[in-house]
């Protein structure tokens, strides 16, 4: 029997109580708080479950057994743990005395990808229009970041926005965890690595971005930066690799621009405040901000282009789509469309001078034949 059977075996023996919720499609996330609170999140809600573990040391062998998958420790010395199952579910463990809830274990369901755009455009995350417009720019090379709160579906957007990335390119993944699933044939995927017991082996992030620069890499996906790699994110944008991908939590495209540069100045470059924003300013050029709304669903909020900095120094965004709300139906279920603001964006030619004019169909107002193309 292969080891990623067995450990499949075991996580299924060790997480029995929750079973029934692992196996269950329509479950998107698991919340284990302590043995005996369990919710579960369905079709944006959450629900408090009914089962329980037998007792916190039942609770706490299955987060062990969990990091032994991964070869990850979760102890006295270790308080907290990013680890995943062998489905590719996504997990973080946090023990005590840091919970003071006894052992906490938060299940992301891992949700084979059929995600595109246009799955995306099916469950109203947005219209057909923004597909079409965020497919365009994937293929013209636009360095994009897609910001939003936790569970409001940034990685499902970042593997949607990836599915239109051409077959003939190499793409690197850079992931804390691996979580994305691209399906196109030359995909690299390099996953940070924790310190062993001895304290060596130790692979962040950043070390991985200095691998991938040296790997002939078409694009970079960076599935979530949280810390000083957003330096090194930026400058591959500013050297040369354009098409980059990631997310970042923000709730705001400009909030997203801020959020990038304060990462930038965590790295141990020591950078200026004023050089984190000129460089965050020149390397992005759309954010892409979802949200959660109130009646669980997640949808895009609204598509900005980054425009750089004004005479102040601020972040200057121009709005391209933006979600307008018009009530809600019988079920409560919030209405309203995504539309174009009116405005264009600065590369509205560049579709047909690439190139790419005849796959522009429903966003031909913002990607304008000009004369020169």
């Amino acid at each position: 029997m292969r080891t990623i059977d067995i450990f499949r075996e075991t996580t299924r023996h060790f997480l029995g109580p929750v079973l029934p919720l692992l196996d269950d499609p329509a479950v998107s996330e698991i919340l284990i708080n302590g043995p005996d609170t369990i919710y579960f999140e369905k079709a944006g809600r959450l629900h408090r479950g009914e089962m329980k573990f037998p007792d916190a040391a039942a609770l706490m062998a299955a987060a062990r057994n969990i990091g032994e998958y991964v070869n990850r420790q979760i102890d006295a010395d270790h308080h907290s743990m990013d680890a995943r199952l062998p489905d590719g579910s996504r997990v973080h463990v946090i023990i005590p005395p840091s919970s003071r809830n006894g052992c906490c274990i938060s299940i992301r369901k891992f949700q084979k990808s059929t995600f595109n755009l246009d799955s995306l455009v099916q469950r109203g995350s947005m219209s057909e229009m923004a597909a079409e417009f965020l497919k365009l720019c994937v293929l013209l090379h636009k360095n994009m970041v897609i910001a939003g709160g936790t569970g409001t579906g940034k990685t499902s957007m970042l593997n949607a926005l990836s599915a239109s990335i051409p077959e003939h390119e190499r793409i690197i993944v850079i992931e804390d965890s691996s979580e994305l699933q691209l399906h196109q044939p030359h995909t690299v995927y390099l996953e940070a690595q924790p310190p062993r017991p001895d304290g060596r082996g130790h692979v962040s992030i950043r070390d991985l971005f200095v691998d991938s620069l040296r790997m002939r890499p078409d694009r970079i996906v960076v599935g979530e930066v949280r810390r000083g790699e957003a330096l090194d994110l930026v400058q591959s944008m500013l050297s040369g690799h354009a098409g980059s991908l990631s997310t970042v939590h923000a709730n705001t495209p400009r909030d997203a621009a801020i959020r990038l540069e304060t990462l930038c100045m965590m790295s141990d470059v020591g950078l200026p405040v004023h050089v984190a924003r000129t460089q965050v300013a020149s390397a992005i050029n759309l954010v892409v901000n979802i949200a959660r709304l109130g009646d669980g669903s997640r949808r895009v909020q609204v598509i900005s282009e980054a425009l750089g900095l004004d005479e102040h120094n601020q972040y200057v965004f121009r709005d391209l789509f933006r979600f307008y709300p018009s009530g809600r139906d019988a079920e409560g279920r919030i209405l309203g469309e995504m539309r174009p603001t009116g405005e264009l964006p600065s590369f509205s030619g560049e579709a047909h001078s690439m190139g790419f004019g005849d796959q522009v169909r429903l966003s031909g107002a913002l990607f304008q034949e000009t004369k020169d193309s």
